[in-house]
């Protein structure tokens, strides 16, 4: 059996990095300057391919994300995807033209083109974490642990049947691999929004950021990694209805969207820039994308016409009744929930969660920044 309780953190470090910032729809641009064989990708709900489903099914906790209409846009069903067709991952698989990549406790069948240990609702810290002074007694969000860790040991488990314990035959596979780890933060923060004070949740940042791993996978031999920042989260409906009482000072005009969760956000994506600019010259073979989630959708939520969205770009397509379409008591996929007519047309698909046609754009920058840096480090 797969364990999801680990004692302690794994606290490791950001070892190299290229920052490249790609331009919308730069996707076009050829990738045959580089061949991968295999992606890998860790993280949260927002690259999970369907590990959620099993790890609840574990604990027999019910997971929304089983009935239509997620998958209702490409897949046609329920695909275990928080959305209603394929995510940024898939797109990128497609593109280099691998399988779709597969979700590591759902799949029997081969791994040797990659393997997804991301899962819905993972932290980067461990969930003890959250079990700690000022939490009411059962309230943690987190009884399971599914943390970048845990995450890790999977893969270390995955390893012999990829590769002989050879180093080097390791390293060759991996070096012709693409890893994505994350985005991860999302659910630290967001679960703690309303919870903690935003005095609290800053002061865990830098822990959040050291949690972060390159360090393991270029140890085992990864020489392209693609490093998420984290996204608006005061954009986000879930955290515009937990602050449903702030004042109007609290938005911001031009958007709609909470500064102070914003804040957290821009100060995250600053401290994993530093780390990365400063330990980048470990590794100068190693190239790491940094692609800038906060401003694709910071961009999405400022200009809706330019990517087709509809005006009222906060509101969520799959949800209940309310502000945003958002209703923590009747979620997508819920009786009661109803689905907009075009998910097209919608920047946020049942909450955090983006449309595929928001994840469509989101794909097609990353390639290009990984295009850009192949090239670079070619």
């Amino acid at each position: 059996m797969i364990m999801l309780w680990l004692p302690a953190a794994v606290s490791l470090v950001l070892s190299s990095s290229l920052h490249v910032a790609g331009d919308a729809g730069g996707g076009a641009a050829s990738l045959s300057v580089r061949r991968y064989d295999a992606i890998f990708s860790f993280g949260d709900s927002l690259a999970d391919t369907g590990n959620n489903p099993v790890v609840f099914d574990w604990y027999s906790i019910f997971d929304p994300v089983t009935r239509p209409p997620y998958g209702s846009t490409f897949f046609g069903r329920p695909t275990g995807r928080n959305c209603d067709g394929r995510l940024v991952l898939d797109f990128v698989a497609e593109r280099l033209g691998l399988p779709l990549v597969p979700p590591f406790l759902a799949y029997n069948g081969s791994f040797r083109h990659g393997a997804n240990f991301a899962v819905g609702a993972a932290t980067a810290l461990d969930s003890s974490f959250f079990h700690g002074a000022g939490d009411p007694p059962g309230a943690s969000p987190f009884p399971l642990n599914t943390s970048l860790s845990v995450q890790l040991s999977w893969f270390d488990s995955l390893k012999p049947s990829l590769c002989s314990t050879t180093q080097g035959e390791c390293k060759d596979f991996f070096g012709r691999s693409l890893f994505f780890v994350g985005e991860f933060g999302i659910n630290d923060y967001h679960s703690s929004f309303g919870r903690r004070s935003m005095q609290e949740i800053r002061s865990f940042v830098p822990d959040i950021i050291r949690t972060i791993s390159m360090a393991k996978l270029i140890g085992d031999g990864a020489t392209t990694v693609v490093v998420p920042g984290m996204i608006p989260s005061g954009c986000s409906p879930p955290v515009l209805v937990t602050f449903a009482d702030a004042g109007a000072a609290e938005y911001d005009a031009s958007t709609g969207c909470l500064r102070e969760p914003n804040e957290v956000a821009t100060l995250h994506n600053s401290l994993l820039l530093d780390a990365v600019e400063e330990l980048r010259e470990k590794h100068p073979d190693v190239t790491i994308v940094h692609t800038d989630l906060f401003r694709h959708v910071s961009e999405m939520v400022q200009n809706p016409d330019k990517f087709g969205f509809q005006k009222d770009v906060l509101s969520v397509c799959c949800g209940g009744p309310g502000k945003y379409h958002y209703n923590t008591r009747i979620i997508c996929g819920d009786e009661g929930a109803t689905t907009c007519v075009d998910p097209s047309k919608s920047l946020y698909w049942d909450g955090v969660h983006l449309t595929e046609a928001a994840y469509h754009y989101i794909a097609d920058d990353w390639l290009h920044a990984i295009t850009l840096s192949a090239r670079a480090t070619s």
